[in-house]
């Protein structure tokens, strides 16, 4: 893709990602080596852009499901009023401005508040995420909230990285985990009474499909995301100076023949405007960031 279609290629020391702004600030591919890195779909349908099973499409205001009632997709905020917002927000909808680095090696994109915001999400917001490419090996990303309007802001932002996997190969991989809780969501919304975590689980186990694995404590240890079948480990630098803590890694793939496999930093968990695990309040005039860094290696 070029970007006349709105795609934009950077490249640093042999490493490329392509990112699609005008596509909900979508991260497409990070390429290490020519090695693909995250999965992008040969035929991606740009008509359903939320379904598309590739890149890194960014959650905010609210990522997950919430519910009011039973019912999907509605929040209710402290002064009792109901609106409603989509799984995992808007952001991966709508159209992002963009800023090239000066040097070439970075984007940052860049989303406002919007008549298609205010409605599910009454608040003025400025959202920017920012890919720079840091070395041969290394990706840097950071997602930064501010808040312009005149009220707190409630938001709990997140990633969702699918990264290319053959299915075939899932046996022999694993995810690595600092100290953690395991939990999951309930169909009725709630979050389910954390059971330990364990410090590794094979891509294999279908038990960590669509669980988070929540920190008991900061992030100081890489998650490590291990596959020995393409010959390399991606590891999760989660503390990283100043930026807000990570609350969770969730772990998702859709089906037993995917060839992706997502590993999900997230500030919050899901239906947090109403559970309270990550909900972050935004002070006005006030700005934050979560920032990360993936680094490839060769696995141990």
């Amino acid at each position: 893709m070029s970007s006349e279609q709105g795609i934009i290629d950077l490249a640093r020391d042999g490493a490329t990602i392509s990112l699609a702004p005008h596509a909900g600030g979508r991260l497409m591919t990070w390429r290490v080596g020519g090695e693909q890195v995250i999965h992008w779909p040969a035929s991606p349908d740009w008509s359903q852009a939320a379904k598309i099973r590739g890149g890194n499409p960014l959650l905010f205001p609210f990522l997950g499901r919430h519910f009011v009632d039973g019912e999907i997709g509605k929040w209710r905020d402290p002064d009792g009023v109901v609106h409603t917002l989509p799984t995992h927000g808007f952001a991966r909808n709508l159209p992002f401005t963009c800023t090239k680095d000066a040097d070439g090696h970075g984007l940052r994109m860049t989303l406002v508040d919007s008549d298609a915001t205010r409605s599910g999400y009454p608040f003025a917001f400025r959202f920017e995420a920012a890919y720079r490419l840091i070395d041969a090996n290394t990706l840097e990303v950071e997602l930064t909230t501010s808040n312009p309007g005149e009220v707190a802001l409630p938001y709990y932002a997140g990633h969702h990285f699918y990264f290319h996997l053959p299915h075939e190969q899932r046996a022999a991989s694993r995810v690595e985990l600092p100290r953690t809780e395991r939990r999951h969501q309930l169909e009725d919304g709630s979050i389910s009474e954390a059971q330990p975590g364990a410090s590794h689980y094979s891509l294999a186990d279908p038990a960590i499909v669509d669980r988070f694995h929540c920190f008991t404590r900061p992030a100081d240890q890489p998650v490590r995301l291990v596959t020995p079948g393409l010959g390399r480990a991606v590891s999760f630098e989660l503390h990283q100076p100043d930026s807000v803590p990570w609350y969770a890694i969730t772990t998702w793939t859709e089906s037993d023949t995917s060839d992706f496999y997502c590993v999900e930093p997230w500030i919050g968990l899901p239906d947090a405007i109403h559970n309270g695990r990550g909900l972050r309040w935004l002070a006005p005039g006030k700005t934050e960031a979560a920032s990360l860094r993936l680094v490839v290696s060769t696995p141990d």
